[in-house]
């Protein structure tokens, strides 16, 4: 288990394991809610525009839908023979 001070201005530092764990970077927003007396963080779903490009290389070939369908359809099939 994770633990973490709360200081005199509210304030907490998510241990570095759990933000990890949630993928969360500086700058990244999150939200606390409660669920049946425990307090629940929960990242902020990101925007398209936040990892517009993301998967883009310098030189990699564009892929079409048809073709990115195409490799799902292959992918599943040799993982069920």
């Amino acid at each position: 288990m994770a633990h973490a001070t709360l200081t005199s201005k509210g304030q907490v530092t998510i241990p570095r394991s759990i933000m990890n764990k949630l993928n969360l970077k500086t700058g990244d927003k999150i939200d606390f809610m409660m669920k049946n007396g425990e307090v629940l963080l929960v990242p902020v779903s990101k925007q398209v525009s936040d990892v517009f490009g993301i998967l883009s290389r310098d030189g990699q070939k564009t892929v079409t839908v048809e073709e990115m369908n195409e490799g799902i359809k292959e992918r599943v099939k040799n993982l069920n023979s």
